[in-house]
């Protein structure tokens, strides 16, 4: 089972503390794996900002930039990740739906409500995690969360799949693969990819900036219904 990715969003240093305290305890107690990343404000987690977290615990009141806001441009890119707050005032939650939040939390947090919450956030996590394929490489079946590829490669007659983990090569066709993902958010940019929508944070001319940093070439005559898609894919994400 592979680890859950965490990010704490926290500017008071002995409240952060507490929170990573918290998720060690949790992992002892539960047979869990976190790769924990912390920030120590929401300015912090939206620069540069990668789809790649399971679960967000945000606080609400910081200096440069909220949490609130925070968790709305990482919505406009992130559609999936479970966003979860962490505050001194409930009356900052009553916004949580705005941006989809699961719940949140109320300052101090005792021990047991924060591990009633990861256990219900990790739940989340997992059903996501149902959405996912089986891909034949060589002589083995290995089952890949869709959400966890970043991009298809083609060269030649080898089909390479990026993952945020590594790369896997196997047996297809883009062209067979772009069949079975229809309806899955991938999109063909050109002869040699087929990109995750998820993965994608920016276009810069005729290239794709993907949330790994590579560029990938949006062939001329693909480019108008690749921003379309794109565009589809975010304003669906919002609703």
């Amino acid at each position: 089972m592979r680890n859950i990715r965490i990010g704490v969003v926290e500017d008071e240093p002995a409240a952060c503390q507490k929170v990573l305290d918290y998720l060690n305890r949790y992992q002892a107690e539960n047979d869990e794996n976190f790769t924990v990343s912390v920030f120590d404000d929401g300015a912090k987690i939206v620069e540069g900002y990668r789809p790649i977290y399971d679960i967000l615990l945000l606080d609400i009141e910081m200096k440069e930039m909220d949490g609130m806001e925070a968790a709305r441009r990482i919505r406009k890119i992130d559609s999936s990740v479970v966003i979860v707050f962490i505050t001194n005032a409930s009356q900052y939650a009553i916004n949580g739906y705005e941006v989809r939040a699961l719940s949140y939390l109320l300052k101090p947090v005792p021990y047991f409500a924060f591990s009633q919450e990861i256990k219900r956030s990790i739940e989340t996590v997992r059903r996501q995690a149902d959405d996912s394929m089986l891909f034949e490489a060589g002589s083995q079946r290995t089952r890949i969360e869709l959400k966890s590829i970043v991009y298809i490669e083609s060269i030649r007659h080898t089909i390479i799949i990026h993952t945020l983990d590594g790369k896997l090569s196997v047996t297809s066709t883009l062209k067979e693969l772009e069949a079975q993902l229809a309806g899955h958010d991938f999109f063909r940019s050109n002869s040699c990819y087929l990109v995750n929508l998820r993965h994608v944070t920016g276009i810069e001319d005729q290239d794709c900036i993907m949330s790994n940093g590579e560029r990938l070439r949006i062939s001329r005559p693909r480019k108008k219904a690749f921003v379309a898609a794109l565009a589809g894919y975010i304003n669906g994400g919002l609703q």
